[in-house]
């Protein structure tokens, strides 16, 4: 269980490669990235923005299908080729009026690392690095890509009386 109140996290901010998607990324014939994708994870992801949780997506990667993908889930913000994610992550806060502490972020290396300091509520998937581990308010019994997403949103939704409360739930 995440030690935390999370009845005051107003957003989730997810990295994609190595939490949404699993470690090892295949290369197309192109040499373009091949992520999968947790279908568990989706069901969670598009639930948590019907429910009003506001979730938003960070990557250093480049493809515009990862846009798509989340938009199709209900994502509005996704930005794409964070080189200094921190920056962003100012940018966000600031959009939507949030404080650090309103905000989980989930993260699994390095370049998560200055946000995860930061972020009211730093998780990771179980296959993180281990500065990541050790930074983290929240370890998830699943790896990245394999469900941590559905843990994690899993757990805030059940906290704010969110979970399975109503109709949305049970479509998508």
């Amino acid at each position: 269980m995440i030690n935390y109140d999370l009845r005051k996290i107003r957003a989730v901010v997810f990295d994609v490669d190595g939490v949404l998607s699993c470690s090892t990324v295949l290369m197309n014939a192109d040499g373009e990235p091949v992520r999968t994708l947790n279908i568990k994870d989706g069901y969670a992801i598009q639930l948590a923005v019907k429910m009003g949780l506001r979730l938003a997506i960070m990557t250093g990667g480049r493809n515009e299908e990862i846009r798509k993908r989340y938009n199709y889930l209900g994502v509005e913000d996704v930005y794409l080729s964070c080189a200094v994610k921190v920056t962003v992550w100012e940018e966000f806060l600031h959009k939507y009026g949030l404080t650090d502490e309103e905000v989980i972020y989930v993260g699994d290396d390095i370049p998560d690392y200055q946000i995860m300091q930061r972020a009211g509520c730093p998780c990771c998937p179980k296959d993180a690095a281990s500065e990541i581990r050790g930074i983290s308010a929240y370890v998830s019994s699943y790896e990245g890509g394999k469900g941590c997403a559905r843990d994690i949103i899993e757990q805030v939704l059940k906290a704010q009386g969110k979970w399975l409360s109503d109709a949305k739930a049970f479509g998508w």
